[in-house]
């Protein structure tokens, strides 16, 4: 691989900061759902963040496109750490952060993960061979649930503490015995704005040779986002697979940042352990994925391994809509974990096969466009009262789970022309 070293600086960078905002975003739906008891505003703020962000999402694809992906990590590590820090610091000094702030870091998180994980993959396909597409698409996952599974370790004793009770749970208690208190928002807010100051320095060290030059496209914002439509529309079957294809992280996402805290403190009545435990598991799935996924359907076709990783997907869901169990949780976590990570690998190299490096932002955002519209649309049916009354949050699960199924037909009535497809323009 010619730029082996680069990318090892760039999933460090990323593992770094991925780490503090991992606990960060699993400490936020928590104190929303549990400290406050009151869902149905951080549900509001959801809905309000991933609106604001279908058109940040499309802005956003299309710097990707414009300007070096290595300037792009370089601004949002800056801009990250300033207002995290600034939240921190207001937050020592009143001795709580205002729920308004909470709100800002929430939605400005979500706003960063619109351009970071699409430059991350975008970078990644610039600097490596096609040949290692797959290769990087698995490492960028296999690093990044990696990291996931110890934000999920570290978010159970920071949002819950460990003292003997909490160590008697784990059946512990007579093996160890030390003590660690909950930590505030702001002691974790403050974490997370150091860790963008070490992944600042880390990408600065990177140094690397295109594969192929970038052909910088220096028209109008208003000419580059049009040139993703243009371009899926020229290729219909692309569009139909990018769709249909990302319907299961339409709902892992609600089910991470809404469903799962009420689900956890509603419907199972159990602590943060158990909903930072469940992430925790979830990355155990998705690490396995990244290792395994190509190994596992080598001897079939990508698009059969996306149906059958959304069927799987489909019955994960409708368990955690009829049952009332924390083992079951796990064991949906661990699928979850399998599926989606594994479709998100298999999806984004079949794009990147058919998708030339100096448009995929673009198109990458009118895939993020939709699938923040329709996020936007789940979230808020999810956040009438109705979700949010005794255990009725399992209804929601059922809908989704319902909604993966049928974004499974147009993957079949298109099967054999994706199969074979060949770009129109090749």
């Amino acid at each position: 691989m010619k730029n082996k070293k680069a990318l090892n600086f760039l999933f460090a960078a990323n593992t770094i900061s991925g780490f503090a905002q991992g606990i960060s975003m699993l400490a936020i739906p928590w104190y929303f759902a549990s400290v406050l008891n009151d869902s149905t505003t951080f549900g509001i703020i959801y809905a309000i963040t991933t609106i604001i962000s279908l058109f940040w999402g499309l802005y956003a694809g299309t710097l990707i496109d414009r300007y070096s992906r290595k300037i792009i990590f370089l601004s949002t590590c800056v801009v990250s750490f300033i207002i995290l820090f600034s939240v921190s610091l207001i937050g020592y000094y009143l001795g709580y952060v205002p729920t308004i702030l909470v709100a800002v870091v929430f939605c400005f998180t979500i706003f960063n993960y619109n351009i970071h994980y699409p430059t991350l993959y975008a970078f990644g396909q610039e600097i490596s061979e096609k040949h290692n597409y797959g290769k990087t698409n698995s490492l960028i996952e296999i690093i990044g649930q990696s990291t996931s599974i110890i934000s999920g370790v570290f978010a159970a004793l920071l949002l819950t503490g460990v003292n003997k009770a909490f160590l008697s749970q784990l059946g512990l208690s007579n093996l160890i015995n030390f003590n660690i208190e909950p930590w505030t928002l702001y002691e974790i807010f403050m974490l997370d704005a150091s860790t963008y100051v070490v992944a600042f320095f880390l990408i600065l060290l990177i140094k690397y040779t295109p594969i192929k030059s970038l052909e910088v496209d220096k028209s109008s914002v208003w000419n580059r986002l049009t040139q993703g439509f243009s371009y899926l529309k020229k290729h219909p079957l692309l569009l139909h697979f990018g769709t249909a294809s990302f319907a299961i992280f339409v709902i892992l996402l609600i089910h991470v940042h809404q469903l799962m805290p009420i689900y956890v403190d509603k419907h199972l009545q159990a602590n943060s352990g158990i909903y930072a435990l469940g992430e925790m598991i979830y990355a155990v799935g998705a690490l396995l994925s990244g290792i395994g996924i190509r190994w596992a359907f080598r001897k079939t076709n990508t698009i059969n391994a996306i149906i059958i990783l959304m069927f799987l997907s489909f019955i994960a869901f409708e368990l955690l809509a009829f049952t009332k169990d924390v083992t079951m949780l796990m064991l949906v976590s661990f699928i979850l974990g399998l599926t989606n990570a594994g479709a998100r690998i298999v999806r984004i190299t079949y794009l990147f096969e058919h998708i030339p490096n100096n448009i995929i932002g673009r198109t990458g955002s009118v895939f993020n466009t939709i699938n923040i519209f329709l996020r936007f649309v789940f979230i808020g049916i999810f956040t009438l009262p109705f979700f949010n009354h005794s255990n009725n949050i399992i209804w929601a699960y059922c809908i989704g789970g319902l909604f993966i199924l049928v974004s499974i037909i147009p993957l079949v009535m298109h099967y054999k022309n994706l199969i074979n497809y060949k770009n129109i323009d090749e």
